[in-house]
Protein backbone atom coordinates (compact mmCIF):
# COMPACT_ATOMS: atom_id res chain seq x y z
CA UNK A 1 0.00 0.00 0.00
CA UNK A 2 1.39 3.36 -1.06
CA UNK A 3 0.70 6.82 0.32
CA UNK A 4 0.08 8.91 -2.79
CA UNK A 5 0.01 12.57 -3.66
CA UNK A 6 -3.19 13.10 -5.65
CA UNK A 7 -2.22 16.40 -7.31
CA UNK A 8 -3.25 14.89 -10.63
CA UNK A 9 -5.56 11.88 -10.68
CA UNK A 10 -5.61 9.69 -13.75
CA UNK A 11 -8.83 7.88 -14.61
CA UNK A 12 -8.53 4.42 -13.00
CA UNK A 13 -9.50 1.20 -14.75
CA UNK A 14 -13.25 0.83 -15.07
CA UNK A 15 -14.89 -2.04 -13.21
CA UNK A 16 -18.19 -3.75 -13.81
CA UNK A 17 -20.44 -3.43 -10.77
CA UNK A 18 -20.86 -1.03 -7.85
CA UNK A 19 -19.53 -3.63 -5.40
CA UNK A 20 -16.44 -4.27 -7.53
CA UNK A 21 -15.88 -0.54 -7.92
CA UNK A 22 -16.16 0.19 -4.24
CA UNK A 23 -15.69 -2.59 -1.73
CA UNK A 24 -14.43 -6.14 -2.05
CA UNK A 25 -13.89 -8.99 0.42
CA UNK A 26 -10.58 -10.77 0.06
CA UNK A 27 -9.34 -13.36 2.53
CA UNK A 28 -12.13 -12.60 5.00
CA UNK A 29 -11.50 -8.85 5.29
CA UNK A 30 -12.73 -5.82 3.41
CA UNK A 31 -10.74 -3.52 1.19
CA UNK A 32 -11.43 -0.50 -1.02
CA UNK A 33 -9.93 -1.20 -4.43
CA UNK A 34 -6.54 -2.71 -3.48
CA UNK A 35 -6.17 -0.94 -0.13
CA UNK A 36 -6.51 -3.09 2.99
CA UNK A 37 -8.93 -1.29 5.33
CA UNK A 38 -7.33 -2.98 8.35
CA UNK A 39 -4.01 -1.30 7.59
CA UNK A 40 -5.71 1.98 6.76
CA UNK A 41 -7.52 2.05 10.11
CA UNK A 42 -4.22 1.56 11.92
CA UNK A 43 -2.76 4.54 10.05
CA UNK A 44 -5.64 7.06 10.12
CA UNK A 45 -7.81 5.81 12.98
CA UNK A 46 -11.60 5.69 13.22
CA UNK A 47 -14.07 7.01 12.39
CA UNK A 48 -12.89 7.72 8.86
CA UNK A 49 -14.42 8.15 5.41
CA UNK A 50 -12.82 6.18 2.59
CA UNK A 51 -13.66 6.78 -1.08
CA UNK A 52 -12.89 4.80 -4.23
CA UNK A 53 -11.75 7.03 -7.10
CA UNK A 54 -12.52 4.18 -9.52
CA UNK A 55 -16.13 4.08 -8.36
CA UNK A 56 -16.49 7.85 -8.80
CA UNK A 57 -15.01 7.76 -12.31
CA UNK A 58 -17.17 4.84 -13.31
CA UNK A 59 -20.35 6.42 -11.93
CA UNK A 60 -19.66 9.65 -13.80
CA UNK A 61 -19.01 7.78 -17.04
CA UNK A 62 -22.22 5.80 -16.60
CA UNK A 63 -24.13 9.05 -17.12
CA UNK A 64 -22.16 9.75 -20.30
CA UNK A 65 -22.82 6.20 -21.51
CA UNK A 66 -26.54 6.42 -20.73
CA UNK A 67 -27.02 9.51 -22.91
CA UNK A 68 -24.63 8.39 -25.64
CA UNK A 69 -24.69 10.72 -28.62
CA UNK A 70 -27.46 12.80 -27.04
CA UNK A 71 -25.11 15.38 -25.59
CA UNK A 72 -25.87 16.65 -22.13
CA UNK A 73 -23.86 18.72 -19.66
CA UNK A 74 -23.18 17.11 -16.29
CA UNK A 75 -22.82 19.44 -13.30
CA UNK A 76 -21.97 17.56 -10.11
CA UNK A 77 -24.05 18.62 -7.08
CA UNK A 78 -21.27 19.83 -4.78
CA UNK A 79 -23.44 19.58 -1.66
CA UNK A 80 -23.31 15.77 -1.92
CA UNK A 81 -19.56 15.70 -1.30
CA UNK A 82 -17.51 18.89 -1.41
CA UNK A 83 -14.01 17.50 -0.83
CA UNK A 84 -11.56 19.37 -3.06
CA UNK A 85 -9.86 16.21 -4.32
CA UNK A 86 -13.17 14.71 -5.41
CA UNK A 87 -14.14 17.96 -7.13
CA UNK A 88 -10.75 18.00 -8.87
CA UNK A 89 -11.21 14.40 -10.00
CA UNK A 90 -14.63 15.19 -11.46
CA UNK A 91 -13.33 18.37 -13.10
CA UNK A 92 -10.63 16.27 -14.80
CA UNK A 93 -13.42 14.14 -16.30
CA UNK A 94 -15.14 17.22 -17.76
CA UNK A 95 -17.79 17.74 -15.07
CA UNK A 96 -19.22 21.14 -14.27
CA UNK A 97 -20.47 21.98 -10.78
CA UNK A 98 -23.88 22.76 -9.30
CA UNK A 99 -23.38 24.94 -6.21
CA UNK A 100 -25.71 26.35 -3.55
CA UNK A 101 -23.47 28.76 -1.64
CA UNK A 102 -20.53 31.11 -1.93
CA UNK A 103 -18.44 28.58 -0.04
CA UNK A 104 -19.19 25.90 -2.60
CA UNK A 105 -18.33 28.38 -5.36
CA UNK A 106 -14.94 28.97 -3.72
CA UNK A 107 -14.41 25.20 -3.51
CA UNK A 108 -15.30 24.66 -7.17
CA UNK A 109 -12.97 27.45 -8.29
CA UNK A 110 -10.20 26.14 -6.02
CA UNK A 111 -10.61 22.73 -7.66
CA UNK A 112 -9.90 24.34 -11.02
CA UNK A 113 -13.46 24.43 -12.35
CA UNK A 114 -13.90 27.48 -14.61
CA UNK A 115 -16.79 29.82 -13.88
CA UNK A 116 -18.49 29.04 -17.18
CA UNK A 117 -19.02 25.45 -15.97
CA UNK A 118 -20.67 26.44 -12.68
CA UNK A 119 -24.43 26.70 -12.05
CA UNK A 120 -25.58 28.55 -8.91
CA UNK A 121 -28.74 27.00 -7.45
CA UNK A 122 -30.24 27.54 -4.00
CA UNK A 123 -33.16 29.38 -2.47
CA UNK A 124 -31.25 31.86 -0.29
CA UNK A 125 -28.43 33.54 -2.23
CA UNK A 126 -26.98 36.56 -0.45
CA UNK A 127 -25.86 39.78 -2.11
CA UNK A 128 -22.23 38.93 -1.31
CA UNK A 129 -22.59 35.47 -2.89
CA UNK A 130 -24.22 36.89 -6.01
CA UNK A 131 -21.42 39.43 -6.41
CA UNK A 132 -18.89 36.62 -5.98
CA UNK A 133 -20.61 34.58 -8.69
CA UNK A 134 -20.90 37.53 -11.08
CA UNK A 135 -17.18 38.17 -10.70
CA UNK A 136 -16.50 34.49 -11.46
CA UNK A 137 -18.58 34.75 -14.68
CA UNK A 138 -20.61 31.65 -13.85
CA UNK A 139 -22.70 29.78 -16.41
CA UNK A 140 -26.04 30.76 -14.88
CA UNK A 141 -28.05 31.56 -11.76
CA UNK A 142 -31.04 29.28 -11.17
CA UNK A 143 -33.43 31.91 -9.80
CA UNK A 144 -35.97 30.95 -7.14
CA UNK A 145 -38.17 34.07 -6.79
CA UNK A 146 -39.08 37.49 -8.16
CA UNK A 147 -37.19 39.13 -5.29
CA UNK A 148 -34.02 37.21 -6.14
CA UNK A 149 -34.38 38.18 -9.80
CA UNK A 150 -34.54 41.87 -8.83
CA UNK A 151 -31.51 41.54 -6.55
CA UNK A 152 -29.42 39.87 -9.25
CA UNK A 153 -30.40 42.62 -11.72
CA UNK A 154 -29.37 45.35 -9.30
CA UNK A 155 -26.03 43.70 -8.54
CA UNK A 156 -25.37 43.05 -12.22
CA UNK A 157 -25.85 46.77 -12.89
CA UNK A 158 -23.45 47.53 -10.04
CA UNK A 159 -20.86 45.25 -11.66
CA UNK A 160 -21.70 46.55 -15.15
CA UNK A 161 -22.35 43.04 -16.45
CA UNK A 162 -25.37 41.15 -17.79
CA UNK A 163 -26.33 38.25 -15.53
CA UNK A 164 -27.35 34.90 -17.09
CA UNK A 165 -30.50 33.71 -15.32
CA UNK A 166 -32.62 30.59 -15.52
CA UNK A 167 -35.96 30.46 -13.69
CA UNK A 168 -36.36 27.46 -11.40
CA UNK A 169 -39.85 26.09 -11.85
CA UNK A 170 -41.84 24.45 -9.08
CA UNK A 171 -43.82 21.92 -11.15
CA UNK A 172 -46.00 20.72 -8.23
CA UNK A 173 -44.76 17.14 -8.65
CA UNK A 174 -44.31 14.76 -5.72
CA UNK A 175 -40.93 13.03 -6.10
CA UNK A 176 -42.17 10.05 -4.02
CA UNK A 177 -39.17 10.34 -1.72
CA UNK A 178 -38.67 11.36 1.92
CA UNK A 179 -40.65 14.50 2.81
CA UNK A 180 -37.51 16.29 4.00
CA UNK A 181 -35.83 15.93 0.59
CA UNK A 182 -38.82 16.64 -1.66
CA UNK A 183 -38.47 20.03 -3.35
CA UNK A 184 -40.95 20.21 -6.23
CA UNK A 185 -44.38 20.23 -4.57
CA UNK A 186 -46.65 23.23 -4.22
CA UNK A 187 -45.94 24.68 -0.80
CA UNK A 188 -42.26 23.67 -0.82
CA UNK A 189 -39.89 26.62 -0.39
CA UNK A 190 -38.17 25.95 -3.71
CA UNK A 191 -38.90 27.36 -7.14
CA UNK A 192 -41.39 29.62 -8.87
CA UNK A 193 -45.04 28.61 -9.30
CA UNK A 194 -45.88 27.42 -12.81
CA UNK A 195 -48.44 30.17 -13.33
CA UNK A 196 -45.88 32.90 -12.57
CA UNK A 197 -43.03 31.72 -14.77
CA UNK A 198 -44.03 33.27 -18.11
CA UNK A 199 -44.60 36.70 -16.58
CA UNK A 200 -41.28 36.71 -14.70
CA UNK A 201 -39.44 35.42 -17.75
CA UNK A 202 -40.89 38.26 -19.85
CA UNK A 203 -39.80 40.73 -17.16
CA UNK A 204 -36.27 39.32 -17.30
CA UNK A 205 -36.21 39.49 -21.10
CA UNK A 206 -37.16 43.16 -20.93
CA UNK A 207 -34.41 43.98 -18.43
CA UNK A 208 -31.08 44.95 -20.04
CA UNK A 209 -29.25 43.85 -16.87
CA UNK A 210 -30.40 40.23 -17.26
CA UNK A 211 -29.84 37.52 -19.85
CA UNK A 212 -32.70 35.01 -19.50
CA UNK A 213 -31.25 31.75 -20.80
CA UNK A 214 -33.84 29.15 -19.84
CA UNK A 215 -35.68 27.16 -17.20
CA UNK A 216 -34.60 24.84 -14.40
CA UNK A 217 -36.29 22.21 -12.27
CA UNK A 218 -35.24 19.98 -9.35
CA UNK A 219 -37.89 17.92 -7.60
CA UNK A 220 -35.96 16.19 -4.81
CA UNK A 221 -33.27 13.76 -3.79
CA UNK A 222 -32.89 9.97 -3.44
CA UNK A 223 -35.59 9.46 -6.07
CA UNK A 224 -36.09 5.79 -6.93
CA UNK A 225 -39.29 6.03 -9.00
CA UNK A 226 -38.84 7.58 -12.45
CA UNK A 227 -42.45 8.63 -13.08
CA UNK A 228 -42.04 11.97 -11.23
CA UNK A 229 -39.32 12.94 -13.71
CA UNK A 230 -41.69 12.15 -16.58
CA UNK A 231 -44.31 14.46 -15.04
CA UNK A 232 -41.91 17.29 -14.21
CA UNK A 233 -40.14 17.30 -17.57
CA UNK A 234 -43.44 17.13 -19.46
CA UNK A 235 -44.63 20.24 -17.60
CA UNK A 236 -41.31 21.91 -18.36
CA UNK A 237 -41.85 21.13 -22.04
CA UNK A 238 -45.24 22.84 -21.89
CA UNK A 239 -43.64 25.96 -20.42
CA UNK A 240 -41.05 26.03 -23.19
CA UNK A 241 -43.88 26.06 -25.73
CA UNK A 242 -45.60 28.87 -23.84
CA UNK A 243 -42.46 31.01 -23.78
CA UNK A 244 -41.75 30.41 -27.44
CA UNK A 245 -45.33 31.26 -28.38
CA UNK A 246 -44.83 34.58 -26.62
CA UNK A 247 -41.70 35.25 -28.66
CA UNK A 248 -39.38 34.90 -25.65
CA UNK A 249 -35.85 33.54 -26.18
CA UNK A 250 -34.89 30.28 -24.49
CA UNK A 251 -31.82 28.16 -25.09
CA UNK A 252 -31.23 26.03 -21.99
CA UNK A 253 -33.00 23.55 -19.70
CA UNK A 254 -31.49 22.52 -16.36
CA UNK A 255 -33.15 19.23 -15.39
CA UNK A 256 -31.77 18.98 -11.85
CA UNK A 257 -30.64 15.76 -10.20
CA UNK A 258 -31.88 13.52 -7.41
CA UNK A 259 -31.44 10.02 -8.83
CA UNK A 260 -31.28 7.59 -5.94
CA UNK A 261 -28.92 4.77 -5.05
CA UNK A 262 -29.41 1.48 -3.24
CA UNK A 263 -29.00 1.48 0.53
CA UNK A 264 -29.84 -2.20 0.76
CA UNK A 265 -33.20 -3.64 1.70
CA UNK A 266 -35.95 -3.45 -0.90
CA UNK A 267 -34.76 -0.21 -2.51
CA UNK A 268 -32.97 -0.44 -5.85
CA UNK A 269 -31.32 2.30 -7.87
CA UNK A 270 -33.31 3.41 -10.93
CA UNK A 271 -31.93 2.61 -14.37
CA UNK A 272 -29.84 5.40 -15.91
CA UNK A 273 -30.83 4.19 -19.37
CA UNK A 274 -34.51 4.51 -18.46
CA UNK A 275 -33.90 7.97 -17.01
CA UNK A 276 -32.06 9.07 -20.15
CA UNK A 277 -34.95 7.76 -22.23
CA UNK A 278 -37.39 9.95 -20.28
CA UNK A 279 -35.18 12.99 -20.84
CA UNK A 280 -34.92 12.31 -24.57
CA UNK A 281 -38.65 11.67 -24.99
CA UNK A 282 -39.86 14.69 -23.01
CA UNK A 283 -37.40 17.47 -23.87
CA UNK A 284 -34.73 15.95 -26.07
CA UNK A 285 -36.21 17.24 -29.34
CA UNK A 286 -36.59 20.90 -28.28
CA UNK A 287 -33.21 21.98 -29.61
CA UNK A 288 -32.07 23.27 -26.21
CA UNK A 289 -28.85 22.85 -24.23
CA UNK A 290 -29.57 20.29 -21.50
CA UNK A 291 -27.92 20.03 -18.08
CA UNK A 292 -28.31 17.45 -15.32
CA UNK A 293 -27.03 17.75 -11.74
CA UNK A 294 -26.33 14.32 -10.23
CA UNK A 295 -24.67 14.16 -6.83
CA UNK A 296 -25.51 11.12 -4.70
CA UNK A 297 -25.57 8.83 -7.77
CA UNK A 298 -21.93 9.70 -8.51
CA UNK A 299 -20.37 9.54 -5.03
CA UNK A 300 -22.83 7.73 -2.74
CA UNK A 301 -21.77 4.15 -3.36
CA UNK A 302 -18.13 5.18 -3.76
CA UNK A 303 -17.65 5.83 -0.04
CA UNK A 304 -17.70 3.97 3.25
CA UNK A 305 -17.48 5.09 6.87
CA UNK A 306 -15.21 2.90 8.99
CA UNK A 307 -15.89 2.87 12.71
CA UNK A 308 -14.97 0.92 15.86
CA UNK A 309 -17.16 -0.69 18.50
CA UNK A 310 -16.67 1.04 21.87
CA UNK A 311 -19.01 -0.92 24.11
CA UNK A 312 -21.64 -3.66 23.93
CA UNK A 313 -24.54 -3.99 26.35
CA UNK A 314 -26.08 -7.43 26.11
CA UNK A 315 -29.86 -7.55 26.04
CA UNK A 316 -32.35 -10.38 26.10
CA UNK A 317 -33.46 -9.97 22.49
CA UNK A 318 -30.79 -7.66 21.02
CA UNK A 319 -27.50 -6.10 21.98
CA UNK A 320 -26.97 -2.34 22.27
CA UNK A 321 -23.76 -1.50 20.43
CA UNK A 322 -22.03 1.89 20.80
CA UNK A 323 -19.61 2.85 18.01
CA UNK A 324 -17.17 5.75 17.74
CA UNK A 325 -18.94 7.31 14.74
CA UNK A 326 -21.87 9.52 15.68
CA UNK A 327 -24.66 11.57 14.21
CA UNK A 328 -22.18 14.43 13.89
CA UNK A 329 -20.15 12.24 11.50
CA UNK A 330 -23.12 10.79 9.58
CA UNK A 331 -26.33 12.74 10.06
CA UNK A 332 -28.58 10.88 7.60
CA UNK A 333 -29.94 8.27 10.05
CA UNK A 334 -30.91 10.96 12.59
CA UNK A 335 -32.31 13.32 9.94
CA UNK A 336 -34.16 10.93 7.65
CA UNK A 337 -34.27 7.60 9.43
CA UNK A 338 -31.83 6.30 6.82
CA UNK A 339 -30.31 2.87 7.48
CA UNK A 340 -26.92 2.15 5.92
CA UNK A 341 -25.85 -1.46 5.38
CA UNK A 342 -23.21 -2.50 7.93
CA UNK A 343 -20.62 -5.25 7.77
CA UNK A 344 -17.69 -6.40 9.88
CA UNK A 345 -14.34 -5.23 8.57
CA UNK A 346 -12.92 -8.67 9.34
CA UNK A 347 -15.45 -11.44 8.89
CA UNK A 348 -16.24 -13.86 11.70
CA UNK A 349 -18.17 -17.11 11.33
CA UNK A 350 -20.92 -18.10 13.69
CA UNK A 351 -24.57 -17.47 14.53
CA UNK A 352 -26.09 -14.05 13.99
CA UNK A 353 -27.08 -11.84 16.89
CA UNK A 354 -29.58 -8.95 16.52
CA UNK A 355 -28.24 -5.60 17.61
CA UNK A 356 -29.11 -1.94 17.72
CA UNK A 357 -26.22 0.33 16.76
CA UNK A 358 -25.85 3.76 18.35
CA UNK A 359 -23.25 6.50 18.24
CA UNK A 360 -21.61 8.17 21.26
CA UNK A 361 -23.33 11.55 20.91
CA UNK A 362 -25.48 12.60 23.86
CA UNK A 363 -28.77 12.35 21.92
CA UNK A 364 -31.25 9.51 21.59
CA UNK A 365 -31.43 10.36 17.89
CA UNK A 366 -27.82 9.16 17.50
CA UNK A 367 -29.08 5.80 16.23
CA UNK A 368 -27.89 3.97 13.11
CA UNK A 369 -30.43 1.18 12.98
CA UNK A 370 -31.37 -2.38 13.92
CA UNK A 371 -29.33 -5.16 12.36
CA UNK A 372 -30.04 -8.88 12.42
CA UNK A 373 -27.36 -10.17 10.04
CA UNK A 374 -24.21 -9.55 12.10
CA UNK A 375 -22.44 -11.98 14.44
CA UNK A 376 -22.30 -11.01 18.14
CA UNK A 377 -20.23 -7.83 18.20
CA UNK A 378 -17.39 -7.20 20.63
CA UNK A 379 -15.47 -4.20 21.86
CA UNK A 380 -12.74 -3.33 19.35
CA UNK A 381 -14.57 -4.76 16.33
CA UNK A 382 -14.37 -2.50 13.31
CA UNK A 383 -17.47 -1.97 11.20
CA UNK A 384 -18.00 -0.58 7.72
CA UNK A 385 -21.06 1.54 6.96
CA UNK A 386 -21.71 1.25 3.25
CA UNK A 387 -22.98 3.82 0.72
CA UNK A 388 -21.68 6.72 2.82
CA UNK A 389 -20.01 8.77 0.10
CA UNK A 390 -22.86 11.29 -0.24
CA UNK A 391 -24.17 13.62 2.47
CA UNK A 392 -21.82 12.09 5.02
CA UNK A 393 -18.70 14.19 5.41
CA UNK A 394 -20.38 17.18 3.76
CA UNK A 395 -23.09 17.30 6.46
CA UNK A 396 -20.79 16.54 9.40
CA UNK A 397 -20.61 18.87 12.39
CA UNK A 398 -18.66 19.48 15.60
CA UNK A 399 -21.61 18.72 17.87
CA UNK A 400 -20.43 17.60 21.32
CA UNK A 401 -17.08 19.22 20.33
CA UNK A 402 -16.25 16.15 18.27
CA UNK A 403 -13.52 16.64 15.64
CA UNK A 404 -14.40 16.07 11.99
CA UNK A 405 -13.34 12.64 10.71
CA UNK A 406 -10.63 12.34 8.06
CA UNK A 407 -11.42 11.63 4.41
CA UNK A 408 -9.27 9.23 2.42
CA UNK A 409 -9.24 8.80 -1.36
CA UNK A 410 -8.08 5.48 -2.80
CA UNK A 411 -6.71 4.70 -6.24
CA UNK A 412 -5.60 1.14 -6.83
CA UNK A 413 -3.21 0.21 -4.04
CA UNK A 414 -2.52 3.85 -3.13
CA UNK A 415 -4.34 6.21 -0.85
CA UNK A 416 -4.21 9.89 0.10
CA UNK A 417 -5.61 11.56 3.21
CA UNK A 418 -7.51 14.31 1.41
CA UNK A 419 -8.81 15.85 4.63
CA UNK A 420 -6.85 15.20 7.81
CA UNK A 421 -8.57 14.45 11.09
CA UNK A 422 -9.53 17.72 12.75
CA UNK A 423 -8.06 18.35 16.19
CA UNK A 424 -9.75 19.98 19.16
CA UNK A 425 -7.13 22.72 18.87
CA UNK A 426 -8.35 23.36 15.31
CA UNK A 427 -11.82 24.03 16.70
CA UNK A 428 -10.76 26.16 19.65
CA UNK A 429 -8.52 28.44 17.58
CA UNK A 430 -11.64 29.97 16.01
CA UNK A 431 -12.93 31.10 19.41
CA UNK A 432 -11.80 33.86 21.72
CA UNK A 433 -12.47 34.80 25.32
CA UNK A 434 -14.77 37.82 25.41
CA UNK A 435 -12.13 39.63 27.42
CA UNK A 436 -14.27 41.33 30.04
CA UNK A 437 -14.21 38.45 32.51
CA UNK A 438 -10.66 38.99 33.79
CA UNK A 439 -11.09 42.77 33.73
CA UNK A 440 -14.21 42.60 35.91
CA UNK A 441 -12.43 40.94 38.81
CA UNK A 442 -15.27 38.43 39.13
CA UNK A 443 -15.06 34.75 38.64
CA UNK A 444 -16.14 33.75 35.15
CA UNK A 445 -19.43 32.23 36.27
CA UNK A 446 -20.26 35.28 38.38
CA UNK A 447 -19.46 37.60 35.47
CA UNK A 448 -21.94 35.83 33.22
CA UNK A 449 -24.71 35.86 35.84
CA UNK A 450 -24.07 39.55 36.41
CA UNK A 451 -24.54 40.30 32.73
CA UNK A 452 -27.75 38.29 32.63
CA UNK A 453 -29.16 40.04 35.74
CA UNK A 454 -28.87 43.43 34.12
Amino acid sequence: MTIANFDGIDAPKRLQTPEEKNLAEKGGFLQVEDVDLRELCELVGTPAYVYSSTAIVDAYRSFEDAFGRNRIAICFAVKANSNLSILSLLRSLGSGMDIVSGGELARALSAGVPGERIVFSGVGKTAAEIRQALDARIHQFNVESAAELQLIAALAAERKVRAPVSLRVNPDVDALTHAKISTGRKGDKFGIAMEDVARLYADAAADARLDPVGLAVHIGSQITELSPYQSAYSRLRGLVGELRAAGLPIRRLDLGGGLGISYGGNTSAPSLAAYADIVCRTVGDLGLELTIEPGRRIVGEAGVLVTEVLTVKHGEDADIVIIDAGMNDLARPALYGAVHPVSLLVGRPGLKRPCRIFGPVCESADFFGCYADLPPLMQGDRLVLHAAGAYGASMASNYNTRPLAPEVLVKGDSYAVVRRRQSIADMLVLEKDAGWFAASGRRKGDALSGIVSR
